[in-house]
């Protein structure tokens, strides 16, 4: 893969892994960010496996966008 490509995923993993951390934050305050609310609609436990996946796909991206060292 480029160098850009690895960039995007970073910048996708990262994306995600921060919604679903601050999604799950604000469970706990009873807040929802706007464009998460729908996962709510699937009940309780379908919304923390979504939050989840938000954050273990988005640790996936960000490890795998991680660039390789060069050799010489």
């Amino acid at each position: 893969m480029g160098a850009a490509s690895l960039a995007s995923m970073r910048r996708i993993g990262f994306l995600l892994l921060a919604l679903g951390i601050v999604s799950s934050v604000m469970h706990f305050m009873d807040l929802e960010l706007r464009v998460l609310r729908w996962i709510n609609t699937w009940g309780e436990g379908a919304a923390w496996g979504i939050r989840g996946g938000f954050v273990a796909l988005g640790l996936g991206l960000f490890a795998l966008g991680k660039p390789k060292p060069e050799t010489k």
